[in-house]
């Protein structure tokens, strides 16, 4: 098992898109900046595969099955937890946008930006840093395809 956190994620600037989608928390994602992989298809909902040519870099980010190529667009979310009990404060993050991937990745900066701590990863467990008292159980995998 894994854990998986809902989300709430918005487009930032003059167009803004909102969606609520289930994440996979990836502590093996590290990076130097907040950033949510976001796959193709969810990119296009939100409107911001439209500003890939305009502002993102390209990447070469080392995957599971080699070397993967994949567009950063800085600061073009924020991103929450949203629980029934909770939401917690947004997160500005870059956008990393992947072609081939399925399901919305929440990178180690991410996930200590929003507070989640990780009680049992083969259980599913975790907390939310401004609430520790509730264990929290994951959610199902979501794909965008």
């Amino acid at each position: 098992m894994a854990v998986r956190v809902k989300l709430r994620i918005k487009t930032r600037g003059e167009k803004q898109e909102e969606v609520e989608t289930v994440a996979l928390v990836n502590s093996g994602f590290e990076t130097d900046t907040p950033q949510l992989l976001v796959p193709e298809l969810l990119a296009k909902k939100l409107n911001i595969w439209e500003k890939i040519p305009l502002e993102a870099r390209i990447e070469g980010y080392g995957g599971v099955g080699g070397p993967i190529r994949v567009y950063v667009i800085p600061e073009a979310l924020e991103v929450s937890i949203l629980e029934e009990d909770i939401e917690t404060k947004s997160i500005v993050s870059d956008a990393v946008v992947a072609e081939g991937e399925q399901e919305v990745l929440i990178s180690d900066y991410l996930a200590g930006l929003l507070g989640i701590i990780v009680e049992d990863f083969r259980e599913g467990l975790w907390r939310i840093r401004e609430k520790p008292e509730v264990i929290r159980k994951t959610y199902k995998p979501q794909y965008w395809v």
